[in-house]
């Protein structure tokens, strides 16, 4: 997977589209040399601003990615799509069923080589995402263990998706996570509100996603940029 464009993704920034953001903080953060912006929202994202979005992330060159969790939010234009499959949930919708109908009206128009399945484990029971989907969060490290064996060497997922998703997660399940991947890259999102936080899983996971502190803590957002450009990864480069 070394020549997929979120190969050497270090520090990322999401954004909702149903969120507002202002002029002035877009250009702080697509100027702030962080490595891509990822689209993308569990409730309330669609064509409308899904489009408003990428047509003012455009005016700079920082990379674009668009999590696709509803057919609604296709939008052409971005550089790489994920298309997320909630690994710990028992509802299957959310595995194959959402994604298999999507395919059977879009699939021949899918830019398939600028798009790749993303596992997400979500682990904070009290996000939206895991009410959404119905995701069992996991606090053991077997069942951590058991959901990165099926994601990374089962199903041969190039990316697995940490999510705790408003909360800062427990690193220790991180670190775990991270030791068990023979292939995939793993990307780490959820309460990461500042540079010390970035820093310590920045050192546990190869992508740090930064997310609701762009809303709510806009100077520690951008100072997390160089915190994880100054930490070095302690996993193998898949």
């Amino acid at each position: 997977m070394q020549s997929e464009i979120y190969a050497q993704w270090r520090h990322v920034f999401k954004l909702d589209p149903e969120r507002e953001i202002s002029d002035e903080a877009l250009d702080a953060v697509c100027m702030s040399g962080t490595d891509a912006i990822l689209v993308g929202g569990s409730s309330g994202v669609d064509y409308d601003n899904t489009v408003d979005l990428l047509s003012r992330i455009r005016r700079y060159e920082v990379p674009c990615a668009l999590e696709v969790s509803n057919i609604e939010a296709a939008v052409p234009g971005f550089d790489w799509y994920f298309i997320p499959l909630v690994l710990n949930t028992r509802q299957g919708e959310w595995i194959a069923g959402n994604q298999i109908e999507a395919l059977r009206k879009f699939g021949p128009f899918v830019p398939w080589e600028t798009t790749s399945a993303e596992g997400y484990i979500i682990l904070n029971p009290d996000a939206e995402a895991a009410r959404i989907t119905g995701a069992d969060a996991i606090q053991d490290a077997e069942g951590i263990a058991a959901h990165i064996y099926m994601a990374d060497r089962l199903m041969r997922l190039p990316v697995v998706y940490i999510e705790y998703s408003g909360s800062y997660g427990d690193m220790s399940l991180v670190d775990r996570a991270g030791k068990l991947l023979t292939g995939a890259r793993l990307f780490y999102g959820g309460g990461i509100d500042g540079p010390e936080r970035a820093g310590e899983v920045a050192a546990l996971a190869h992508t740090v996603v930064v997310g609701n502190a762009v809303y709510d803590r806009l100077d520690a957002a951008l100072a997390t940029v160089a915190a994880v450009r100054q930490t070095a990864c302690e996993l193998k480069q898949p």
